[in-house]
């Protein structure tokens, strides 16, 4: 990984002179409108997919997943809490990250879509699919500081309320991973865009 692609330094910007954590001065930076989108994924079982795709039970569970099924349900509404979760964790990413500037966000934008992949190479809907929900988190401030960290909790935030949300039944097969800040705009470094 080319660190200057990204970066002018090629030293650590939280640490002083003597190797101790520090945050960043950027009282003589001047605010700019900066952008950031973070995406991610959780791994699920279809009968997680099932719940959050459906209002409706799942014909033909045993009595204990139903009872699981309607546990998970009794929580509430999955995706929806999921992303005022992530909106929240945007908003309070100073108080997580100890050496993150206090941002003033003037909008996050989260959303989370659950997918079906077919690993199968005819295509055809099968024991082979891959079930997720994908979150992707856009973070807007006027700052003097970039939000990359703000769009990577909205994101890391959501995907762990799915999982609690779901934990009932299917706590030990989910996954969560490939959280990444696909983009940010703003600031003296210029944008970045991931492919």
């Amino acid at each position: 990984m080319d660190l200057r692609a990204y970066s002018t330094k090629s030293q650590l910007t939280h640490l002083d002179e003597h190797g101790r954590a520090s945050m960043v001065d950027v009282s003589d930076k001047l605010p700019t409108k900066r952008t950031a989108t973070a995406t991610g994924r959780i791994c699920i079982t279809r009968t997680a997919y099932e719940l959050i795709t459906s209002t409706y039970p799942a014909h033909g569970q045993s009595s204990a997943e139903s009872e699981a099924v309607e546990k998970a349900r009794r929580k509430g509404d999955a995706l929806t809490i999921a992303q005022l979760a992530g909106i929240m964790g945007a908003k309070r990413t100073s108080d997580f990250i100890p050496l993150c500037h206090p941002l003033v966000l003037s909008k996050v934008d989260v959303k989370l879509h659950p997918e079906v992949a077919s690993e199968d190479a005819s295509g055809e809907p099968g024991s082979l699919d891959k079930y997720s929900v994908f979150c992707t988190a856009t973070v807007t401030c006027e700052g003097k500081t970039g939000v990359e960290m703000e769009a990577l909790t909205a994101v890391s935030t959501s995907l762990l309320t799915v999982w609690d949300m779901l934990k009932a039944i299917a706590g030990r097969q989910m996954e969560i991973g490939e959280i990444v800040v696909k983009a940010k705009t703003g600031g003296k470094r210029g944008d970045f865009s991931r492919a």
